[in-house]
């Protein structure tokens, strides 16, 4: 059951969704604006099955790499929708329609994705809580050997300056090195009242198949609830009791507010047992763990949960758009890394297969709340992607529009013949896209079975819908 819901249902309800939710957004708009839709189709190419309501014919056809919304006298994408009926009334055609009539079926469908995504997030924000971030990104903690500590890191330097930006936050450092693995990245640290330049390259770490950047350091989050992530097998943490997400609440009755601080604890005590304070699914516990024969160590490995703080209404609304805006952020960024020769094409996008493997990922993880964090970024790539002046897609049709009217002012008119054109360009480049991220998807997938490692799609790229 569990292999059924996490690899099969799980990214069909994401991609469906997502699919669903922008050709709503033309479809309702239109309707609205008295407009015949004649088609909702999820999928393209030819009919599967479906049923007719009034004059629409709700379907679901036979390839499933995006949908469409076919409007009555519509013919700009014939190719792909087919041709509009004879008998539509002249009330009814969108071509007969004001160009600011056009323009609000056309970007109804992105600006669906985009408010699902800030939806996805505000929901999840007013129910779980938002991440609490450091207020001054200090290293607190190197990891001997890594990026850090080979950059010249030291406990207690305060980043002021990161990859170009001064005065970042720790979400944005931990993003700018996450899609920049072995990239050589500035930064300035305060080191006791002097500023001091560095250099540090993220270290290339794999996880399923999948690199990312990791910094190597963790920053100072002040008073704070630990959670345990690990309990090293055998270790005087796993003969008292202890177990992964347990909340370390005090030790040998002193309260812990950070990882630093259970360090400390536990090296003052190495040679004395220690009594252990803990919370359990919301329940205390009192527990005793012997170091005296394990060289000072407890065995354990923190960081299983963020810690969450309350939200309200403005909070959740803020923290939405904040996220949504990294998240283009971060996109901009891959795409220009790929345009600079920083990072290749192939290990930027991700098509259909590499979206189902990150939905099945995502509800392995987190469940429910995984699916939907998975469908806010789907859909957010998939409104902005949309709004590329490319012919097919949202964005091609609204720059047509915008030469319209141009002309217009001097008399002129594009002639249908060109238009014609324009739009197979746009439709052989869609096929070319699609072509690509489905044959990237299963190159990825072949390394992935023999265990090479591959780089994650930093800007996962749906096929984009009309």
């Amino acid at each position: 059951m569990n292999i059924l819901i996490y690899y099969i249902l799980a990214p069909i309800f994401v991609f469906g969704a997502a699919v669903i939710i922008h050709e709503f957004g033309h479809f309702i708009v239109a309707k609205l604006l008295g407009i015949r839709v004649e088609t909702f189709s999820v999928g393209f190419g030819p009919r599967l099955f479906g049923r007719r309501f009034g004059t629409t014919d709700y379907r679901l056809s036979l390839v499933p790499l995006g949908g469409y919304v076919k409007l009555g006298g519509d013919e700009s994408n014939a190719a792909v929708e087919g041709e509009s009926g004879s008998d539509i009334p002249e009330g009814e055609r969108f071509d007969l329609r004001p160009r600011w009539h056009k323009f609000l079926v056309i970007i109804a469908g992105p600006v669906m994705n985009i408010l699902t995504a800030l939806a996805v997030v505000f929901f999840g924000a007013l129910a779980s809580g938002i991440p609490v971030q450091p207020s001054s990104p200090v290293v607190s903690r190197i990891i001997q050997g890594g990026a850090a500590e080979q950059a010249g890191l030291r406990v207690g330097d305060r980043i002021v300056s990161f990859n170009g930006k001064d005065n970042p936050s720790w979400e944005r450092i931990r993003n700018d090195a996450l899609i920049a693995p072995e990239q050589s990245l500035p930064l300035v640290v305060e080191r006791e009242g002097q500023r001091v330049s560095l250099t540090i390259k993220p270290t290339r770490r794999v996880e399923e198949g999948e690199a990312m950047g990791e910094l190597d350091f963790w920053p100072d989050y002040g008073n704070q609830p630990v959670t345990i992530s690990e309990v090293i097998e055998g270790s005087p943490a796993a003969q008292a009791g202890l177990q992964a997400e347990d909340r370390l609440l005090m030790i040998n009755g002193e309260a812990i507010g950070s990882e630093q601080q259970v360090r400390d604890l536990i090296q003052a005590h190495k040679n004395a047992p220690l009594r252990l304070t803990i919370e359990r699914a919301g329940t205390r516990r009192e527990l005793t763990a012997d170091l005296s024969h394990s060289d000072g160590k407890l065995g354990i490995r923190y960081g299983a949960e963020e810690t969450l703080q309350r939200a309200g209404l403005i909070t959740a609304a803020g923290y939405a758009v904040q996220r949504n805006v990294e998240i283009m952020r971060l996109t901009g960024n891959a795409l220009g890394q790929v345009f600079s020769g920083k990072r290749s094409a192939r290990d930027t996008f991700a098509g259909p297969i590499g979206i189902g493997r990150a939905a099945s990922t995502a509800a392995n993880r987190g469940g429910w709340d995984g699916v939907f964090k998975i469908l806010g970024f789907l859909s957010l790539n998939l409104g902005v992607m949309n709004l590329l002046p490319i012919p097919v897609l949202d964005g091609g049709a609204i720059a047509m529009l915008l030469i319209e009217a141009m002309l217009g002012v001097v008399g002129l008119t594009l002639s249908m013949k060109l238009r014609e054109r324009i739009q197979q360009v746009g439709f052989v480049m869609l096929l070319l896209l699609m072509g690509f991220v489905i044959v990237n998807d299963i190159t990825k997938t072949a390394s992935r079975l023999r265990g090479s490692e591959e780089t994650p799609p930093a800007a996962a790229s749906p096929t984009p819908q009309k």
